[in-house]
C-alpha cells in the first residue's frame, strides 16, 4: 500500500507528534507485522507510518468516535462541519451541549463528531481539554479563518483507514496488547509525567494519569519485553521517568512544546524515546 502524503492528523491534541516525526521514525522499525499504538491522540505517527495493519486505541471515547465516523460516515461529517460558524456565541452555545447528558445523549455519532472537529478548530489553543466532570472546557479562539472543513485531508483519511486493516479500540491501555504475538510493535505515547507542578496538563480525558499509571505502563513494557515485541515510548525527560526506564535504550530528544499558559516558558523542552531494540 503505498502512502499517501495527505493523511495527517485531524485534531490537534496535547502533546502531539508532528513536529517530532523525523526523530520517532528513525526508531520504527522497517519491518512488523501489526502496529499498536494504545494511546492514538492526534495519530500523527500512525498516518505518517500508514502500516497496513494497526490496532489504535484512546481512553477517550471522543476522540475515538471521530475515527470510526472518519471511517465509516466521512461524508456525512463533511456535510455537518459545514453548518459551524466561527463565532463565539455560536461557539459557547455549541460547547456547552454536553453539560445537558440527556440533550447530549440525542446527538447522532456524526453530530458528536462535528463538534469535537469545530471545538478543536476554534477554540483558544486548538486542543481538547475537559474538566473533571468530563465537559469541553476550552474557551473561544479567536482565529480569523479557521479551517473546520478540511475535507481533502478528511478523505484522505477515510481512504487510508478503509484501505487498511485498523481495529479501533476505547479502553485501558493494557487491554490493548492483550494476546500480542512477536512480530508486532508497540509504540506508546501516553499523557507526559509533569516536569513541574504546574506543568500537569491532563485534561485530554478526565481520568488523569498519575505516577501510578506510569508505573504501570513500565511494567506493561517489561511485559513486552520479555516476549521479544519491540516498543518505542515517548515521555518528558524527568528524572523520574529516566530512573523508570533505566534498563532500557533512553534516547534525549528536543521538541517544542506551546502547552504551557505562561508564553515565557513555551520553547524547547527535553523528551526522552524510550527503546528496548538496537
Amino acid at each position: 500500500m503505498k502512502k499517501n502524503k495527505l493523511v495527517s492528523p485531524i485534531l490537534k491534541w496535547a502533546g502531539g507528534k508532528r513536529q517530532l516525526i523525523e526523530e520517532i521514525k528513525k526508531y520504527v522499525p522497517d519491518k512488523f507485522t501489526t502496529y499498536y499504538e494504545p494511546f492514538i491522540g492526534g495519530a500523527a505517527v500512525l498516518f505518517h507510518i500508514q502500516p497496513h495493519k494497526a490496532v489504535i486505541n484512546d481512553i477517550n471515547s471522543e476522540l475515538m468516535n471521530v475515527y470510526q465516523v472518519i471511517k465509516y460516515d466521512v461524508e456525512s461529517l463533511i456535510k455537518d462541519l459545514a453548518k459551524h460558524k466561527n463565532q463565539p456565541e455560536y461557539f459557547y452555545q455549541i460547547r456547552e451541549l454536553d453539560r445537558d447528558k440527556e440533550k447530549y445523549s440525542r446527538l447522532t455519532q456524526v453530530e458528536k463528531a462535528s463538534r469535537i472537529i469545530y471545538l478543536n478548530k476554534t477554540c483558544y489553543n486548538g486542543l481538547f481539554r475537559v474538566n473533571r466532570a468530563g465537559e469541553f472546557n476550552a474557551p473561544f479562539g479567536k482565529y480569523r479563518n479557521p479551517n473546520i472543513v478540511n475535507e481533502i485531508t478528511l478523505r484522505a483519511v477515510n481512504n487510508y483507514f478503509n484501505k487498511a486493516k485498523i481495529t479501533f479500540l476505547n479502553g485501558d491501555f493494557e487491554d490493548v496488547v492483550k494476546g500480542i504475538r512477536k512480530g508486532s510493535f508497540v509504540y506508546f505515547d501516553p499523557p507526559y509525567d509533569p516536569v513541574s507542578s504546574s506543568a500537569n496538563f491532563t485534561g485530554y480525558d478526565k481520568g488523569g494519569f498519575n505516577r501510578a499509571e506510569q508505573e504501570r505502563l513500565k511494567k506493561l513494557c517489561d511485559t513486552l519485553n520479555n516476549k521479544g515485541v519491540k516498543f518505542l515510548l515517548s515521555n518528558s525527560a524527568t528524572d523520574f521517568i529516566k530512573h523508570l526506564y533505566r534498563d532500557y535504550r533512553v534516547e534525549i530528544i528536543q521538541a517544542k512544546r506551546a502547552i504551557n499558559s505562561k508564553g515565557e516558558l513555551r520553547g524547547e523542552v527535553d523528551e526522552v524515546l524510550v527503546r528496548n531494540f538496537e
